[in-house]
């Protein structure tokens, strides 16, 4: 990352902090590296996941904005699109050009134009809206198609219960 990238993402954490999005808060693991941050999302209203605290890792790579960084959830988390490990698969993160496998437009992938901003947005609404057709969790996938509010709910509402607990560990 050049010198003037660096600035970019300096002059981006200062406009979160200054103009914050709502449903989740974002700043630097370490202030010493820029290419670690964590963010916390906030469940948004009116879904299964209102009310709870997800922490959760944004990795970058050297060579962002051209490639796009990994997230990772911290905080345990029931979700069709998050593996049982935390990873994140939204459309957006997905390196950019052609999906090999025919599901996704070019233009749904990675572009530099995105930003923290829009990655969280991407995840507020993954959140509100699960994507079964295209699951990095097969069985929380299954359980919300079949039963979402039987058993995915009850797993969804203890994860919940479980961020709230970690808050403010």
């Amino acid at each position: 990352m050049c010198f003037t990238e660096k600035k970019q993402d300096l002059f981006l954490k200062k406009k979160l902090n200054k103009n914050p999005v709502e449903g989740f808060s974002a700043g630097l693991i370490d202030d010493d590296d820029i290419y670690q941050w964590e963010v916390v999302v906030i469940g948004p209203q009116d879904t299964l996941f209102e009310g709870g605290f997800f922490k959760a890792h944004l990795i970058f790579p050297h060579d962002y904005p051209l490639r796009p960084p990994k997230m990772k959830f911290i905080t345990e988390i029931w979700h069709p699109n998050v593996a049982k490990n935390g990873d994140v698969c939204i459309s957006i993160l997905h390196e950019p050009g052609e999906d090999k496998f025919g599901y996704e437009k070019p233009e749904e992938r990675w572009l530099p134009i995105h930003t923290v901003e829009t990655i969280m947005i991407s995840v507020i609404s993954m959140l509100a809206d699960p994507n079964g057709d295209s699951p990095a969790n097969v069985d929380a996938a299954k359980e919300w198609r079949e039963d979402p509010n039987g058993e995915f709910k009850r797993k969804v509402a203890r994860c919940v219960r479980k961020s709230q607990e970690m808050a403010f560990d």
